[in-house]
């Protein structure tokens, strides 16, 4: 007898019609099957005729005001799977990380694409003695594509391969908040020009009549011409590589972040990410001279743990961090010793299933993870997938501002209502990549 709780499943089932099963050389007959409702079920253990192959694949890159990038894995069925694959770096992305993702895919042509788990492994072992950095975000790539495949092979969202969402609404913040305001890139995003603090306050009140719970900025400054990021930990600004805190500079983060809370109030949350332009004397000194702002966390990139750990007990805020690290076994020893409260985990560098893990880590440790998501569309919903599934989600991280075309790229829109993206149905990640659009728009930095 079905239980209360099979009864009232979305599924109905009216009836089952049962066959005799008969072994033949070992395995059940599939034409003495089970039947549903009329409908013939093939013995899953009969799969000698039933192999899906992958049978090629393509990486495509376009112009979104800095390139974005994608990968499409093709099968002998006829389904094509497809992922995002980022980075900063538009050479190392481009031509090193796509070299790299190519090079594995020659070793898995006339492999069976949901072989996810398996196809993953072996790839660790062909990369055992350079796992991390680039060949792991390759397998990331590589590995989001082939669920894309999986879940359309089974008219399913990807979601529903891992038990199915405990959301299906995801909250989510604006990121780089003003960034794409500023003078060297506001002409290419089509956004109005932030010329100093008071612009970029009443740019919150933007994020508030959209619904959003939090912005996370940058460090902006401004001069008579308007204003700019500093990066030194990029090398677009001085102060590398000693990367240490000058007064100024911290005055200019203190009035930067007053301003913004003095506009919101406590309606709004405020994140600064430092990303890694300070030593940890210069987070420190930043966490306690922004202490009376109230922020939701301080965001930095700091590779050791017990160093982390230090400004996370010498700061007087939360500490988010760790967005740069690959695989749940790196991401532990910051969990072990409380360096961390807000983890970021960048599923497209992970790749989704040691995302899952990562996330399971901290969950033990009780801590709540947020998605680094910071380019495209299809970025959004596979990291959208990755926050439905994972119960211990701090929020989701999405760029509000974009170029206006961006959308052209993907056959499907996001649907995001007062600042929360609402999960889609369809199968897959539930959204494709534009070949033609995508192609239409080269990137506007050439690269032998």
């Amino acid at each position: 007898m079905l239980s209360a709780p099979m009864r009232s499943f979305i599924v109905a089932v009216k009836d089952i019609k049962l066959g005799e099963l008969s072994l033949k050389n070992g395995r059940q007959n599939s034409h003495n099957w089970s039947y549903l409702h009329g409908w013939h079920i093939q013995n899953p253990l009969d799969r000698a005729d039933a192999i899906m192959k992958i049978s090629g694949f393509d990486t495509l890159h376009a112009d979104a005001g800095r390139s974005f990038s994608f990968l499409k894995i093709t099968t002998d069925e006829g389904i094509t799977g497809w992922s995002e694959y980022t980075g900063i770096s538009e050479i190392i992305r481009r031509k090193g990380l796509t070299s790299l993702i190519e090079s594995m895919l020659k070793l898995l042509v006339g492999r069976d694409p949901r072989e996810v788990e398996k196809i993953t492994s072996d790839l660790y072992l062909e990369t055992r003695q350079s796992l991390s950095g680039l060949n792991h975000q390759a397998i990331g790539a590589i590995q989001n594509a082939l669920l894309d495949i999986t879940a359309k092979a089974l008219g399913v969202p990807v979601y529903r391969l891992f038990g199915g969402p405990l959301r299906t609404r995801i909250p989510m913040y604006w990121s780089h908040f003003g960034t794409y305001r500023l003078r060297r890139s506001y002409e290419i995003h089509q956004k109005e020009l932030i010329r100093d603090l008071d612009g970029m306050a009443a740019h919150a009140q933007d994020v508030m009549a959209e619904g959003y719970p939090a912005l996370k900025t940058k460090i902006h400054y401004f001069d008579e011409t308007g204003g700019t990021g500093y990066f030194p930990c990029f090398g677009s600004e001085p102060g590398a590589p000693e990367l240490n805190l000058s007064p100024s500079i911290l005055k200019i983060i203190v009035d930067q972040m007053t301003a913004l809370r003095e506009a919101v109030g406590d309606e709004l949350d405020l994140i600064l990410d430092l990303n890694s332009n300070f030593k940890a004397d210069g987070i420190i000194r930043i966490a306690r001279a922004t202490e009376h702002l109230n922020l939701r966390w301080l965001e930095v990139d700091v590779f050791d743990a017990d160093t982390l750990r230090d400004i996370r007990d010498r700061s007087p805020m939360p500490i988010g961090g760790c967005e740069m690290l690959c695989t749940a076994r790196t991401y532990t020893p910051f969990f072990a010793c409380r360096a961390v409260d807000v983890p970021l985990v960048d599923v497209a560098w992970n790749g989704f299933l040691e995302s899952i893990k990562i996330a399971a880590v901290a969950d033990v440790f009780d801590l709540n993870v947020s998605p680094h998501n910071f380019t495209g569309h299809l970025a959004t919903q596979i990291n959208a997938h990755f926050s439905a599934i994972t119960p211990n989600l701090e929020l989701m991280e999405y760029d509000v501002d974009e170029v206006p075309w961006l959308g052209e790229f993907f056959n499907e829109p996001l649907q995001i209502e007062n600042g929360v993206l609402v999960l889609s149905e369809k199968p897959g990640w539930g959204m494709d990549v534009d070949e033609e659009a995508v192609r239409a728009r080269p990137p506007r930095v050439l690269i032998n």
